[in-house]
């Protein structure tokens, strides 16, 4: 098993940490710089930055938001939303990014994945897929979102990304986000029995014991939001229970 990452997950929305439970219903939750410069002294392994509006609203990521918010903090800073060109990405990179996250524009035009990881390198290209289910052990691509169904199954969609160069995926479940019902372990397992890149696993995440049925299930990284925002749990709760079940942590 690899060194488990733990990471907060910063959903911005006009310029303000929001959370809501299965991508809507959205409750604001603090300034992105300050919540970002409190999990860095906290021991987050990692921090994921997502402008949520940024497809729907077909706009760029906010780069200053970015920027401020990358000379706070001294931990790997992933950023998504709203990127659909490699330029789009170089100027995330530019402005303090260690990776960007793709989705929707991935979707639409798999050769970025390709394109970019060719020229910055497949870790700092992660591919996030939003997934729905849609029957047993089967799960459609989500993008807009998570308002469009894309019509592509979730493990065959991260066989291909990885193919293409992602270097990481960010597997987020929409019918878990926001319910602390833990994550969905059947997806989980089933991406990471399908590639041979690490997994973030992503959406569900209530208690200390769903980060570690996460990590036994084969994700390489375990994301959360609210539960970190509104201080049910911390950083380093989760790593002393991981910890507890001989899960390697930093």
């Amino acid at each position: 098993m690899p060194i488990i990452r733990v990471i907060p997950c910063l959903d911005v929305n006009k310029g303000r940490v929001v959370k809501g439970t299965n991508f809507v219903n959205l409750k604001d939750a603090g300034d992105p710089v300050e919540i970002a410069e409190r999990y860095n002294a906290e021991g987050a392994d990692e921090l994921v930055f997502l402008d949520i509006t940024a497809t729907t609203e077909e706009r760029n990521t906010t780069v200053d938001l970015v920027k401020r918010t990358a000379e706070k903090v001294f931990i790997p800073l992933t950023v998504g939303g709203g990127i659909r060109t490699v330029e789009d990405i170089r100027n995330l990179l530019n402005a303090g990014a260690d990776k960007v996250s793709l989705n929707t524009s991935a979707v639409k035009n798999p050769e970025i994945i390709k394109e970019a990881s060719e020229k910055f390198g497949k870790e700092r290209i992660i591919s996030a897929i939003d997934a729905k289910k849609t029957g047993e052990n089967k799960w459609n691509v989500l993008i807009n979102g998570g308002q469009v169904d894309a019509g592509l199954d979730v493990v065959e969609w991260a066989k291909k990304v990885t193919e293409l160069g992602a270097g990481e995926i960010l597997l987020t479940s929409l019918d878990k986000d926001g319910t602390k019902d833990g994550y969905d372990l059947e997806l989980i397992k089933a991406v990471s029995d399908a590639v041979s890149v690490p997994v973030i696993a992503s959406g569900g995440a209530g208690k200390v014991e769903h980060f570690a049925d996460a990590c036994t299930c084969g994700a390489s990284a375990v994301l959360a939001a609210s539960l970190f925002h509104y201080k049910e749990l911390t950083i380093k709760d989760v790593k002393k229970h991981l910890k507890s079940k001989n899960i390697p942590v930093k």
